[in-house]
C-alpha cells in the first residue's frame, strides 16, 4: 500500500506542474498581446480595462436574470470557428476588449479609423482648393452676375431671403444617377458605413424602394409634427463650457427648431430631458418612457429627432464649408436591430426599420445633391437606439468633441433645409 500511495502522488505531481505552466503561459499571452498593443498606441488603460470587466460582470448578472430573453438572442447554428472564437474570449478577456478599443466616444455611432478618416478630410480639402482656384478664374464673370437681379448666389455665398421672409429654393449642386444607385455595392460603398457588429443586404438597402416611400407629412402645422430630443444631452464641443447647455448639443436643438418654425413653417417641440447626466450606458432606457409618454399625449407627432454629438479621434476635424461658413460635418445613423453573431434581437424588434432606412437615405441624398462634402457616411449599428417609436425616426451626429461650438451651430441651417426638401408636401 506505501508504494501505492508513492505512484499516486508521483502522477499528481506532474499535472500541478502543467496546469501551473498552462497558467504562466496564459499569462504571458496576455501580457504579449498588451505589449503588441502598446506598441500600436491602442494598449488599454488600467481603467479602461477595469471598467470593461465590470461590465461584463453587469452583463453577465443580467443574462442570469433574463434566461428566456438571451435564449432567443443566443439560438442559431453553432459552428466550430464561433464556438472557438467564444472560448478565446471567455478565456482571455483582454481580447475580447481590444475588440472595443475603436469605438469613439460615445460608445455607439462610429467606429472609423483614424486613417480613414484623415483620408476623407484630405480629399474634402483638396475639392475646396480645386473649387477656390476655379471660382478665383472665373471671378470677373461672377461678379457680373451677382450684379444681374434674379440671378442665383454662387456657392460658398450667403443666401438672402426674399420680401416676404421666406428662403428661396436652392439648386442641386449635383445630381447623383438613380441608376447607379440601385447597384448594392455602389450604394454601400458611397452611402454607407456598416459596423463590424452587424450586416444588412440589399433586400434592406434598396434605393429605388426607398426612395418609392413617402416621408412627407401628412398633418397639418395646427399640430405638432416634429419632436427633437436628446439621449446625450451632456454632449459638447472642443470650446464648449461643461454642463452649460448654450453651448451643448441642447442649445442645437433650439437653433434647429427656431429654423424649422420661423422659415419652414413646421410646427416643432424641442425636449430638452436629461438622461445622461447620472448613468450614460442606461441613456436609451431611461429616454424610452418619456418619449413614451410625449408621443401618446401628441399623437400628431410624425417625426422624432434625436441629435447627438459624435465623439473620433484627436486627430480628425469633421469640418467642411457651407454658404461660406466653417461647419459641422453630419451623421445619419441607423440601429438594424441584428447583430452579425446572433441575427435578428427578437427582444429590440423594430417594426419602423424599413422606413427609418428610407428616411435617412433620403436625407442623406437630398444632403450629398444640395450640400456635397456635409453629410458623412451614414453610420449602420447592430442595436435599436428608440428609432422604433416613428417611422419618420431619426438620429444625427452633428460633428464631434474636436469641433468649434460655431462649426456645429452652423450646420442646423443646411440640416434645416434638408428636413424642408424632404419632408415638406
Amino acid at each position: 500500500m506505501g508504494i501505492g500511495k508513492i505512484l499516486i502522488r508521483n502522477r499528481k505531481k506532474p499535472r500541478k506542474y502543467i496546469q501551473w505552466m498552462a497558467g504562466g503561459v496564459s499569462v504571458l499571452f496576455v501580457f504579449v498581446c498588451y505589449q503588441t498593443m502598446s506598441s500600436t498606441g491602442d494598449a488599454p488603460a488600467a481603467e479602461q480595462f477595469l471598467n470593461y470587466i465590470r461590465e461584463e460582470i453587469a452583463v453577465s448578472a443580467w443574462k442570469n436574470c433574463m434566461p428566456v430573453m438571451m435564449r432567443e438572442e443566443e439560438e442559431g447554428e453553432i459552428t466550430l470557428g464561433s464556438f472557438l472564437l467564444g472560448k478565446m474570449e471567455d478565456f482571455y478577456p483582454v481580447y475580447a476588449f481590444s475588440g472595443t478599443l475603436t469605438e469613439y466616444d460615445t460608445k455607439i455611432e462610429s467606429d472609423l479609423t483614424c486613417g480613414m478618416l484623415e483620408e476623407n478630410e484630405q480629399k474634402s480639402v483638396e475639392g475646396q482648393e480645386g473649387q477656390k482656384n476655379q471660382e478665383e478664374g472665373q471671378e470677373g464673370q461672377q461678379n457680373q452676375e451677382e450684379g444681374q437681379e434674379g440671378q442665383q448666389k454662387p456657392e460658398g455665398q450667403e443666401v438672402a431671403f426674399n420680401d416676404t421672409g421666406e428662403k428661396p429654393e436652392t439648386e442641386k449642386a449635383v445630381e447623383i444617377s438613380r441608376e447607379k444607385l440601385n447597384d448594392f455595392d455602389y450604394l454601400v460603398q458611397n452611402f454607407y458605413q456598416i459596423d463590424r457588429t452587424t450586416t444588412i443586404d440589399g433586400s434592406e438597402l434598396n434605393a429605388q424602394a426607398m426612395l418609392e416611400k413617402d416621408m412627407k407629412l401628412q398633418g397639418g402645422a395646427e399640430n405638432i409634427q416634429i419632436l427633437i430630443y436628446h439621449t446625450h444631452s451632456q454632449e459638447g464641443y472642443a470650446d464648449s463650457v461643461p454642463g452649460d447647455p448654450e453651448s451643448s448639443v441642447l442649445a442645437l436643438g433650439e437653433r434647429l427648431t427656431q429654423l424649422l418654425r420661423d422659415q419652414y413653417g413646421f410646427n416643432v417641440m424641442h425636449h430638452m430631458g436629461e438622461y445622461d447626466v447620472k448613468d450614460r450606458d442606461n441613456a436609451y432606457s431611461y429616454a424610452g418612457p418619456a418619449l413614451e409618454q410625449i408621443l401618446a399625449e401628441n399623437p400628431s407627432i410624425e417625426v422624432v429627432i434625436d441629435l447627438h454629438r459624435d465623439g473620433v479621434p484627436d486627430t480628425a476635424h469633421l469640418v467642411t464649408e457651407v454658404n461660406g461658413k466653417q461647419t459641422a460635418q453630419i451623421m445619419f445613423f441607423n440601429g438594424l436591430s441584428r447583430t452579425t453573431k446572433n441575427g435578428n434581437i427578437a427582444y429590440l424588434a423594430n417594426p419602423n426599420l424599413a422606413d427609418n432606412l428610407a428616411f435617412s437615405f433620403q436625407m442623406k441624398l437630398a444632403a450629398e445633391e444640395y450640400y456635397p462634402g456635409f453629410s458623412r457616411a451614414t453610420y449602420l449599428k447592430g442595436y435599436r437606439y428608440n428609432l422604433h417609436y416613428r417611422p419618420k425616426s431619426l438620429l444625427v451626429e452633428v460633428g464631434a468633441q474636436t469641433n468649434t461650438f460655431e462649426e456645429a451651430i452652423n450646420a442646423m441651417e443646411p440640416l434645416a433645409d434638408i428636413l424642408h426638401k424632404v419632408l415638406s408636401p
